[in-house]
């Protein structure tokens, strides 16, 4: 990876962690499900205006509209909202790679090579370590909450490896039109859960801070943050692109401490130890343990 490349893959990595003190600000202001509309909307105009639409079924754009984007942001948005801490919301999210490797071995038939199963079981045991520790510090709601939201994103996944089916796939585009979809499902959910009444007292208070965390989440994390990422993806493999994810939790944690004094409990420590090494022996397992046959 070019000296460029690799510090735009860093930018990604620091504009992706610091988004979850984003949300957290703007949750404090704005209704969590209002706020994914006033996001969607956002991401959407004016950018389709310089996006051709990527050549697929509306079906795949309304799936990967209602899981990735309003699904997981729903979940995510809500669960920020009842008091999961910022930066241990950042790590639980990424156990979104385990659900992929659930539904894909369920809608896809893909078999598990054992480097997963490993990974699978270390991050499971250190889910359930961070899900222990819940109480005033962090609620079991928002925990299961985020859980839900990885299970969006790894929804999500399933249906982009659908779109690619279709042949190359600009996939800024294709975020940028997916957006189209989320606003009228959130503004629905909005209006049914939130109520109407504090749609009208949100948007009566907008404050320069509410449109700021608004900006950031759809032109900067979106916009900007999926366009990066998605030609990074154009130029190297994945394998050489998606460990640089593993560094967001890192960020995210850094920042819910420095902008929010979040603090982690020891098993909150052992527990995220546990889910990154799981991660990682996903990523990295299968080429170890290849490597090691070829030396031994």
């Amino acid at each position: 990876m070019s000296p460029r490349d690799l510090l735009l893959a860093m930018l990604v990595v620091v504009v992706w962690g610091v988004n979850f003190v984003v949300i957290k600000a703007g949750v404090s202001e704005v209704p969590p499900l209002l706020l994914g509309a006033l996001r969607f909307i956002a991401a959407a105009f004016p950018a389709v205006l310089f996006f051709r639409r990527p050549g697929i079924p509306l079906r795949l754009y309304l799936a990967y509209g209602l899981t990735i984007s309003v699904g997981q942001f729903a979940f995510l948005f809500t669960a920020i909202h009842v008091g999961m801490p910022s930066g241990l919301a950042s790590l639980v999210l990424q156990s979104q790679a385990f659900f992929t490797m659930l539904f894909a071995a369920f809608w896809l038939k893909e078999a598990w090579r054992p480097s997963q199963l490993a990974g699978l079981v270390l991050a499971g045991a250190g889910l359930a370590l961070i899900g222990s520790a819940h109480g005033v510090s962090m609620p079991l709601g928002g925990f299961l909450l985020t859980l839900l939201a990885a299970s969006m994103w790894a929804a999500g996944n399933i249906v982009t490896r659908e779109v690619g089916r279709h042949g190359p796939v600009d996939m800024q585009a294709l975020v940028v039109w997916a957006s189209l979809v989320p606003p009228l499902p959130f503004l629905l959910l909005s209006v049914l859960i939130e109520g109407p009444g504090a749609i009208v007292d949100a948007l009566a208070a907008f404050s320069l801070r509410s449109a700021a965390a608004i900006a950031y989440l759809a032109w900067i994390a979106t916009l900007l943050g999926y366009g990066i990422w998605s030609r990074l993806l154009s130029r190297y493999p994945a394998n050489q692109v998606a460990p640089f994810s593993l560094l967001v939790p890192l960020v995210g944690l850094t920042t819910g401490w420095v902008v929010y004094g979040e603090r982690l409990q020891p098993v909150h420590f052992a527990g995220g130890a546990l889910l990154m090494a799981g991660l990682a022996v996903n990523l990295f397992g299968a080429r170890l343990m290849a490597r090691l046959k070829r030396v031994g």
